[in-house]
């Protein structure tokens, strides 16, 4: 009986170009020492300055580092110093979600069904009275909204602004990075409905939810 070949091994992953390997050590002793000059990383990594300048003006480039100028201890000499930036921050795993979780379960153990929706209410009626410093009600309705979708695009929501028929807006965010919250406490996304009609001051309809397993969530902004 002819013996059966041998199952092939499963491929092993392509380790990192010579370049992205070093971007990542460099990441990795931000992320663990804090800021530092571009001589400290270069003595790290037994290269020399102007190589580890050029990796980290690549990660400037990608928004993952950023520079300043400081004083050691207070002190002396201004040195640059690089240091993460939040960007830089994220590629590094969390455990956000899992807390945050755990927390609301918490809070609506202790306090009822409806704490957790007053919590998060709280939350957003903060956000709201940060906003309107930016989307004051003397703008027109669509610059507040262009301005609305900007700050969710910058806060990782991947959002656009679409016009709609009879005067509406949409905004339809096509990421959801509180997915896993979402998915658990219906009450965080029904706090941003609130933060919207509170912010733009007119009504507010969403009409898809991601959390729901739709493709985005999308909100019609107006009659």
């Amino acid at each position: 009986m002819t013996a059966a070949p041998p199952l092939p091994q499963p491929l092993a992953a392509p380790p990192l170009p010579a370049p992205e390997r070093t971007k990542h050590r460099l990441l990795e002793l931000l992320k663990r020492h804090g800021p530092q000059t571009v001589q400290d990383l270069a003595g790290h990594l037994g290269m020399s300055v102007p190589g580890a300048r050029r990796h980290l003006g690549d990660l400037q480039d990608q928004g993952l580092v950023e520079a300043r100028t400081e004083r050691p201890g207070g002190r002396g000499r201004p040195q640059h110093v690089f240091l993460l930036t939040d960007r830089g921050e994220a590629a590094f795993p969390k455990t956000y979600s899992t807390l945050c979780v755990d927390v609301l379960r918490h809070v609506q153990a202790l306090y009822g069904e409806g704490a957790v929706l007053q919590v998060l209410d709280a939350r957003s009626a903060e956000l709201a009275g940060r906003l309107q410093t930016d989307l004051p009600a003397t703008l027109p309705l669509e610059e507040r909204v262009q301005r609305l979708g900007a700050w969710l695009m910058g806060a990782g929501f991947d959002a656009v602004v679409e016009p709609g028929e009879g005067g509406a807006h949409y905004i339809v965010k096509r990421n959801c990075p509180n997915l896993t919250v979402a998915r658990q406490y219906p009450e965080l996304c029904l706090s941003e409905l609130h933060m919207f009609v509170e912010v733009l001051g007119v009504p507010v309809t969403r009409e898809t939810r991601i959390a729901c397993g739709q493709g985005s969530c999308r909100y019609r902004i107006g009659p």
